[in-house]
């Protein structure tokens, strides 16, 4: 059993069965993971081509160089992915992914035996699947389980005029933003961890906090060092 603490939390939000989005994105400026190999800079979920799947993304590492660069994941960082099913913004499951000798393993979908800072993996009874971590542009993918998978470096899909942002927060911009400004992450990228995963696996559901009768299950990522 390895012990992992929190050092990350991207988002919490809900995600509807409905092929609606949900994108969480923070680059550079969480100061006690800032460019370091524990910072989550997007988190993706959304319904996956089989609508009876869903399709999660984290990615880690803002502004890499392009792809063939030496960025690697880092293997006391532990990515995890966790699903409120009842609403009470508690994991009630969590799928977690590490880094080991070229390779991403996942765990889970299962119910942690501890919740909140603190992580385990259950490396005997829990593994799920493997995936080789693509170091190029060419994608290596695996399916096992029902599961897809594949970890890499990708294109950062985030577009922000980080500059102009700092200079306006800094009272330096007396014009405000620009339009439609600059995209200062173009041509760098972030390394990807992405599972498409069928819903049944995913636990329960319960009733959208706004009434709309849509029934959905919160999800979050948190990037984790080992201690």
């Amino acid at each position: 059993m390895n012990k992992i603490k929190k050092t990350k939390l991207s988002i919490l939000g809900g995600i509807l069965f409905l092929g609606i989005i949900l994108v969480s994105a923070d680059h550079l400026d969480a100061p006690d993971v800032a460019g370091s190999t524990a910072d989550i800079t997007d988190f993706y979920a959304f319904e996956g081509a089989n609508p009876d799947n869903t399709v999660f993304v984290v990615n880690v590492q803002s502004s890499l160089a392009p792809a063939g660069n030496s960025a690697t994941f880092d293997e006391n960082v532990l990515v995890e992915v966790n699903i409120d099913n009842d609403g009470d913004l508690i994991e009630d499951l969590v799928i977690q992914a590490i880094p080991r000798n070229g390779i991403m393993y996942f765990f889970g979908p299962y119910t942690p035996s501890s919740t909140g800072l603190n992580s385990t993996i259950n490396e005997n009874t829990n593994y799920l699947g493997q995936v080789d971590i693509s170091t190029g542009s060419n994608a290596i993918t695996s399916s096992s389980n029902g599961i897809s998978y594949f970890a890499g470096l990708r294109e950062d899909p985030f577009f922000f005029d980080f500059s102009q942002y700092n200079a306006v927060i800094g009272g330096m911009a007396s014009n405000g933003f620009n339009v439609p400004g600059n995209d200062d992450f173009d041509g760098t990228n972030v390394l990807a961890i992405a599972f498409e995963v069928p819903n049944t696996l995913l636990g329960g559901t319960f009733d959208h906090p706004a009434g709309t009768g849509t029934q959905v299950f919160n999800t979050w990522a948190e990037a984790k060092t080992k201690q």
